[in-house]
């Protein structure tokens, strides 16, 4: 096809684009220059169409010159686009490099101030949160301690109820019954005698009262001392082997679950203002034990009244603890050392590490508990009962001075501690327990530190309770104190003529 437009005319830079176009889609185009009839100049273009076998009609060309020309403004607007983002890239790209070369120590600043404000705002929820469960806590110990006064107080209000009807009843059964005449004096009184009155059988009722009586040789009352105890001829204090352990005698049961294991004890040998009745218990389940519940009088004991309680600067481990001359001896928690506190003053008058000594877990008895370090005391005084790793966890016994708690003469046996369920000491000899748990255990081994030679037993030891996790021997009472789940207990015990 051919395309031909005047230089004059409007379209003609529009006809010259065309085929412009045209020529490069065919890859051909020819431009050819002449005069017209007029004498006028004339360019010409001719360019091959790729597609069309003929020329278009006059109103076809015009349609493809406006797709042109829709096709041009469209590029244009894209080129315009493209433009304003790149200049948008250009600014944000400036922007960056700005930032980048300032920004370091400001965003730095900025998330230092962030970071010190997120760290006020959790310390201030930390204490808040610390705040609420310390008043919690408060709140649940004032609740138990109302309940338990509400209890306390219902007890005694039905013990005033009970005496006060005992009273009445007494009160009407003495008004009641007279007091029987006396008949008249016979007559074979001689004169001036004391008239002697005779009780109306009729009237008066009798109860027949019933002891028992036990054969006692009269060698063994003459060798009794002045306070009653048997002795040797020795003058020990009725000192023997044990060869029987009687049954348990119940005294009380513990009130929470704090009290599945404890100990509790009275001072053999007491100091002012203690008495030989001043009772001591404390409950050992838990993780911080520290409460020590003092009763002044063995019916405050038996009733659960205590008439103080001391709260240990150092929390306790185990039940091994002892009452002596006016102390609190015990194991602190995860340690190995053992702490002397004054009762009376409240203050801890001495402490002591025991060298090597098995703590926390690692030379129990059988039951458990940590019961690692185990202190007794018998007629010679005080002891430690414990283990070491050069022991191989055989039962090691040392005397301890009560004073200052400095080690005396210590005694390693060929008892292993872990296979025994408890231990006490009687006239220096080591006796131990061969189960917790089982109603008829016995006492299965003794070691006399005389000697130094240990043999075994068969005394009968009966765990009513079935979780003995104490006993312990007090020699002025001359029985064994137990806790066997939740109950405190009482042995009569029996002793050999040495």
């Amino acid at each position: 096809p051919h395309c031909s437009c005047r230089p004059d005319m409007p379209a003609f830079r529009l006809l010259l684009l065309a085929c412009l176009v045209w020529g490069l889609g065919a890859r051909t185009a020819q431009l050819r220059k002449a005069n017209d009839r007029s004498g006028r100049c004339q360019y010409t273009f001719s360019v091959a169409s790729p597609n069309e076998s003929s020329c278009p009609e006059q109103g076809q060309a015009m349609s493809a010159i406006q797709d042109l020309q829709r096709d041009s403004d469209a590029q244009r607007a894209d080129l315009e686009s493209a433009k304003a983002r790149l200049s948008s890239l250009e600014g944000l790209l400036r922007q960056l490099t700005l930032d980048k070369a300032a920004g370091p120590p400001a965003a730095q600043e900025g998330l230092q101030r962030e970071l010190g404000a997120l760290r006020r705002e959790r310390a201030q929820l930390e204490t808040q949160a610390r705040e609420l469960e310390t008043a919690y806590s408060n709140l649940l110990r004032d609740k138990a301690a109302l309940e338990e006064e509400k209890r306390q107080l219902r007890e005694e209000n039905e013990d005033l109820v009970q005496r006060l009807e005992n009273s009445s009843q007494e009160v009407a059964r003495l008004r009641r019954d007279q007091c029987p005449q006396a008949r008249s004096t016979p007559q074979d009184v001689p004169p001036g005698s004391r008239e002697v009155s005779k009780w109306n059988m009729e009237t008066v009722n009798f109860q027949e009262l019933k002891s028992e009586l036990t054969e006692v040789p009269a060698s063994r009352i003459l060798k009794e001392s002045s306070s009653g105890h048997p002795r040797s001829e020795e003058g020990d204090p009725g000192c023997g082997e044990l060869v029987w352990v009687g049954e348990p005698l119940t005294l009380r049961r513990a009130d929470t679950i704090t009290g599945k294991y404890g100990v509790w004890m009275r001072d053999p040998k007491p100091a002012y203002p203690y008495t030989q009745e001043t009772t001591w218990r404390i409950d050992t389940v838990g993780t911080d034990i520290r409460q020590v519940f003092e009763y002044d009088l063995s019916s405050q004991f038996l009733q659960g009244y205590p008439s103080k309680v001391h709260v240990l600067p150092r929390p306790l481990e185990s039940t091994g603890a002892v009452v002596y001359q006016g102390s609190l001896y015990f194991q602190g928690a995860q340690t190995r050392t053992v702490i002397r506190y004054e009762l009376n003053t409240e203050t801890v008058k001495a402490e002591k590490e025991i060298p090597g000594a098995g703590y926390h877990g690692q030379f129990p008895y059988s039951w458990g508990g940590y019961t690692d370090i185990d202190l007794a005391v018998d007629e010679t005084g005080l002891w430690v009962i414990y283990s070491t790793q050069e022991a191989k966890g055989a039962i090691v016994l040392s005397k301890l001075n009560p004073e200052n708690l400095e080690l005396g003469q210590t005694w390693e046996t060929n008892i292993r501690k872990q296979s025994v369920a408890n231990a006490f000491i009687i006239c220096g000899h080591l006796y131990t327990v061969s189960s917790y748990s089982s109603p008829d255990a016995t006492i299965n081994f003794v070691y006399d530190t005389g000697t130094g030679r240990s043999r075994a037993l068969t005394v009968p030891f009966k765990n009513r309770y079935k979780y003995s996790s104490m006993v312990d021997y007090n020699p002025l009472e001359k029985k064994l104190f137990a806790w066997d789940n939740f109950n405190m207990v009482t042995y009569d015990i029996r002793l050999s003529t040495m």
